[in-house]
């Protein structure tokens, strides 16, 4: 009768972990998929912000020595991500491809200027910087022109500070839920073992000594899930991979090591805390309590 008991015991005690555990994971799972879409809608935006192109048109007096030096001045400025040098020739070619005619033929010079087209590195990209950034270069002796797209800079600013703050939102709200999934998944799992907490409390065990087996269990469980939930997060982060290769997850080595070290953190912080809080309450409570 009593090996029978016990054996029901177990059954009902590994039942209890393999539901915190899964719970758990499910959670972290959760964790995991919106950290990897903050990370990646950063890297898109940067990389929308960085396709803006900065067009700065010669003066024809200049030189090829004087171009070269400029070349090399804006390749060492900071907000400099690449340059491209535009012949005014290679212009015009370009010019009568998309037009399906060479117009030279009609105006019998070439009216276009030598240019640089300018890409700056995603930080730069806003429309206030962008405006100081042009007044800087319209100083420049040997620039006639600074030429960007405004309304597109203004534009995209605009939707990315959007996303931002909608993804904020959604990343408070699941985070609140992830605490308060994982925090009732260990108390309920705590809970069932209330009346040996005071049993061992009444024995003279100090609150630590209670306490440390269930933190240790607690943040073995929740590392396991922490396993399980890397691992489905690989399979979809293959399978998004596969259909979507342009976001190149599986080669983002960065990111996803980002994302596995939130997911291995927050399994690891949020067990400790939330068993350490179960384990005290029930700690603080008087005997007859138990039975509520």
């Amino acid at each position: 009768m009593t090996s029978s008991f016990d054996s029901f015991q177990k059954r009902r005690l590994h039942s209890s972990y393999a539901s915190v555990v899964i719970s758990i994971a499910l959670v972290l799972l959760m964790i995991g998929v919106l950290s990897l879409v903050l990370l990646k809608s950063t890297k898109v935006a940067n990389h929308f912000k960085e396709e803006v192109v900065v067009s700065l048109f010669l003066k024809d007096s200049i030189t090829k020595k004087q171009t070269e030096n400029l070349r090399e001045f804006l390749t060492k400025e900071k907000f400099t991500k690449t340059i491209f040098y535009i012949s005014k020739e290679s212009a015009a070619k370009a010019y009568s491809e998309d037009l399906g005619e060479d117009f030279l033929e009609f105006l019998g010079k070439n009216p276009l200027k030598n240019c640089i087209d300018l890409y700056l590195n995603a930080d730069y990209v806003t429309p206030e910087k962008m405006i100081d950034l042009e007044k800087s270069l319209s100083k420049n002796q040997f620039i006639s022109e600074v030429s960007y797209n405004k309304p597109l800079v203004e534009q995209l600013t605009k939707n990315i500070k959007k996303i931002s703050l909608w993804l904020l939102i959604l990343s408070g709200f699941f985070s609140l839920v992830a605490v308060l999934l994982i925090n009732s998944s260990i108390r309920l799992s705590i809970y069932a073992k209330r009346f040996n907490i005071k049993t061992m409390q009444m024995v003279g065990a100090t609150k630590s000594f209670i306490r440390r087996p269930f933190i240790l269990q607690s943040i073995k469980l929740g590392l396991l899930a922490a396993v399980l939930a890397l691992i489905g997060l690989a399979v979809i982060i293959y399978n998004l991979d596969k259909n979507i290769p342009t976001l190149e997850l599986l080669k983002d080595y960065i990111s996803l090591g980002y994302v596995a070290a939130v997911v291995v953190v927050i399994a690891f912080v949020l067990t400790w805390l939330s068993t350490f809080f179960a384990t005290q309450r029930f700690l603080n409570l008087q005997t007859n309590d138990l039975y509520y």
